[in-house]
């Protein structure tokens, strides 16, 4: 049976032909009720659109390039994604993750970028960018978008949450439970990578908020890639003199292994020690953990509309859009003991 035409589609949805042909190619610039019509009657003739043919005809590629650090089975980087993908596939683009260890990936993708010229944008989870770096997407119209980056420059949007603000409520309920000796659990910063993340910052938060409540003290400590980096955190912990009554953690995934194994050394959560986290990852509810959340998936469908917006034009305000975090009062702090 011969395909049928993009004729056909217009006359059953009952719109003209470029109506439909917007309605694959830039479907945010068509009603969502046309858009619906559209789309019923191309499944109901079994129509699919010809990708090369679009986009040699718009000059597009229908690919996002998504980059980020670690993995993308990661709880944030894959909730990212998620959010993305809700917004891109309907709007028919293809996603490609880029993994950046270090700064030479980061220099090498947006080197061969514009020779390439295989994607209509790119989307940066996480980490920093060089602005001299990236130039060249501004002749190539690709635009760029930030997701919880150090810094807005470079970037013709971002959105992100606020990091150190987060801080200042995770030290402002420890403080009103009578908390003045807290330790800091974060992973160790890679000098050899020369790649800034968000992260990073949250200490930064911490110390500012700490200076508002005179007679409170922060004692880092860095969790190296030790293969037992958490015995090695304990071991600092159980021996630090005055002994700390709260901790806060960078992220969750360090907060759960430490929490598990603190009764082997007779410590009890919140008992002897109040815990705060950082994510809201899906076992932090499950065990109680107090923690700072933030939604990847939220953002990632902000940043992936964004991205479609820039790629028709000049992005309106606010372009970089900060999102609050929620403090989830769980079961690990409680009054200090001591």
């Amino acid at each position: 049976m011969a395909k049928a035409s993009i004729q056909a589609v217009a006359a059953e949805a009952g719109v003209s032909v470029s109506t439909v042909s917007r309605t694959f190619a830039k479907p945010d610039l068509v009603l969502p009720e046309t858009r619906a019509r559209v789309l019923a009657a191309a499944r109901k003739l079994d129509f699919r659109v010809s990708r090369s043919a679009a986009a040699l005809k718009s000059g597009q590629s229908f690919r996002i390039a998504f980059l980020h650090a670690d993995t993308i089975d990661v709880w944030f980087n894959a909730n990212v994604y998620r959010g993305l993908d809700s917004v891109f596939h309907p709007a028919g683009y293809d996603i490609s993750t880029y993994g950046m260890s270090n700064e030479h990936d980061r220099h090498r993708f947006f080197a061969d970028l514009p020779v390439q010229r295989n994607v209509d944008a790119v989307i940066v989870c996480s980490f920093d960018i060089d602005p001299a770096e990236v130039s060249r997407l501004k002749e190539m119209n690709v635009p760029l978008i930030g997701i919880n980056t150090p810094s807005t420059a470079g970037f013709d949007g971002t959105v992100c949450i606020d990091d150190q603000q987060s801080m200042h409520m995770a030290l402002g309920h420890l403080a009103s439970l009578g908390h003045r000796r807290i330790a800091y659990v974060c992973g160790a910063h890679d000098d050899s990578n020369h790649l800034q993340f968000s992260a990073e910052t949250r200490l930064q938060g911490l110390l500012r908020a700490a200076d508002a409540h005179p007679g409170i003290t922060i004692e880092q400590i860095q969790c190296s890639d030790h293969d037992d980096s958490t015995s090695m955190a304990i071991a600092r912990l159980t021996t630090m003199n005055p002994s700390p009554t709260a901790i806060c953690f960078q992220t969750d995934e360090l907060a759960l292994p430490i929490l598990y194994r603190l009764p082997q050394y007779g410590l009890q959560v919140p008992k002897d020690l109040s815990v705060i986290g950082f994510d809201d990852i899906p076992f932090a509810s499950k065990i109680g953990l107090t923690t700072l959340r933030q939604r990847p998936q939220h953002l990632g469908a902000i940043a992936a509309r964004k991205a479609i917006k820039a790629m028709g034009g000049p992005l309106p305000e606010p372009r970089f859009e900060i999102l609050n975090t929620q403090l989830m009062l769980r079961d690990t702090t409680a009054i200090a003991a001591r």
